[in-house]
């Protein structure tokens, strides 16, 4: 049985706070007393499995369905940071915490969540073989895996057939493995009125995908161990192109302004509207735009890397179980049940009942595990009738063999919001591309320091 909890969920900045001897403060488990085989009974807390969908919550009943001698006790609000270490601190100890896959490597570095690795063991999954090992490597540090992953869904460049057409831009221009190629494009398509963009030959998603162009053309954020890198000269590749992209379209500020006034979930959103050629996606957006696929011409192209190879890089979820947990045997049996083939399996009918009942289109689930994602796809993804929409969701598929993690860190937040920070400095022109990443790489390392006690 579930019980649900509603709350306020804690909001604000994610600030880090390093605890020494958490033990929990609850006579939990520790990583040298965890019994992954005991017996899993009683109530299982579970913090984080916010506003479920029709995806969510099949997974949740299929796996309450397979623990029928577990009581859930589901706080489904918001997982925050602070919140996080506050309840560790105190004692109030979920046994089952759901968060985005940077914050793992932070928690484990301070000791604040435990290893999975026999947790696995126990119930016989190899984490490279069940999950995309690029997936698991987001929550690996020191040769151990600290988190159960979830999702990983791909970008890959949605193009405006309609726009290109009028332009006589083919998709093999939009190339970005050949900036002189696709600056060419861009400026075929592009047009303002009185210094404003009016229609955008590509959209880059400049700082919402700024670790897509800084790892795609060579660069990197970490170093094996984990330690941020930002100041690394192979970085500055991926920021020039940037820049190049927004200078051939009146500059990132107004090209900003513009993709800002996107009406990107409406009826008049930017390919509807016929504002953007192209534009780079993450995969659950053709999910937004099947309900206008009679309105517009859509294909789709792969984001190549600076050798011309297809390249991808996402992020998504996972669930930890904190150092403290009451119950951590019930932790890793519902954790195998809610990501296993079964559950998602369960979520890919509940996720087709729920196309056949509005008539969308099923994009499949990308689900960070290549067995289920297959079987999904075998099952449940048929073609819509449209050349084109079903061309942009194989190319979806297509690319997500070409993954890459963005590289596991202590500071994966800080470094993520920290990049962000340092492309639109210098995409404003307030810094150059070597200054805005070297604060960047200050700031970042600052926090390395602080988690990890220099």
């Amino acid at each position: 049985m579930i019980r649900q909890r509603t709350a306020v969920a804690v909001l604000g900045a994610a600030s880090l706070i390093v605890l020494t001897g958490c033990g929990g403060g609850g006579g939990g488990a520790t990583a040298e007393d965890v019994d992954f085989g005991a017996d899993a009974t009683g109530t299982l807390s579970v913090w984080g499995f916010e506003n479920a969908d029709d995806v969510g919550q099949a997974r949740l009943d299929y796996a309450a369905a397979e623990a029928s001698e577990l009581e859930i006790d589901l706080d489904a609000t918001a997982f925050d940071a602070q919140k996080f270490t506050t309840r560790i601190a105190s004692g109030d100890v979920p046994d089952v915490v759901q968060m985005d896959r940077r914050f793992v490597t932070t928690y484990a570095a301070q000791g604040l969540v435990l290893p999975m690795d026999d947790c696995f063991a126990e119930h016989d999954v190899t984490p490279d073989d069940y999950w995309y090992p690029f997936v698991v490597d987001d929550v690996r540090y020191e040769d151990q895996v600290w988190g159960v992953p979830q999702f990983y869904q791909p970008p890959a460049i949605i193009v405006n057939r309609a726009v290109l057409d009028e332009a006589g831009v083919t998709n093999e221009e939009i190339d970005t493995a050949q900036p002189d190629v696709l600056l060419e494009a861009i400026a075929k398509v592009y047009q303002e009125s009185g210094g404003v963009p009016s229609r955008l030959g590509f959209d880059p998603v400049a700082t919402g995908q700024a670790p897509l162009w800084i790892l795609g053309m060579g660069g990197q954020l970490t170093d094996e161990d984990g330690v941020p890198t930002l100041d690394d000269a192979s970085n500055i590749a991926g920021i020039e192109m940037l820049q190049q992209i927004s200078d051939a379209q009146g500059g990132f500020a107004e090209v900003k302004s513009f993709t800002d006034s996107f009406d990107t979930f409406g009826d008049q959103n930017q390919f509807v509207a016929g504002q953007v050629g192209a534009q780079v996606n993450a995969q659950w957006y053709p999910n937004v735009l099947s309900p206008y696929v009679d309105e517009i011409d859509i294909q789709a192209v792969p984001f190549l890397d600076s050798e011309g190879n297809p390249f991808a890089v996402a992020g998504g979820q996972a669930f930890v179980i904190p150092v403290g947990a009451a119950q951590p045997a019930a932790a890793c049996d519902w954790l195998v049940d809610v990501t296993s083939e079964g559950a998602w399996m369960a979520a890919a009918e509940a996720r087709a009942a729920t196309r056949e009942a509005d008539g969308g289109i099923n994009t499949g689930l990308f689900t960070g595990s290549p067995g289920p994602d297959q079987a999904i796809r075998e099952q449940y993804v048929v073609s819509s009738g449209n050349e084109g929409f079903d061309q942009v969701i194989q190319t979806y598929y297509d690319v997500l063999e070409y993954g890459q993690s963005f590289g596991s860190s202590p500071v994966g937040q800080e470094i993520q919001n920290e990049l962000n920070n340092a492309v639109t400095a210098a995409l404003l022109g307030d810094k150059t591309a070597e200054g805005a990443l070297a604060d960047a790489q200050a700031a970042a390392m600052r926090a390395y320091d602080n988690v990890t006690g220099g």
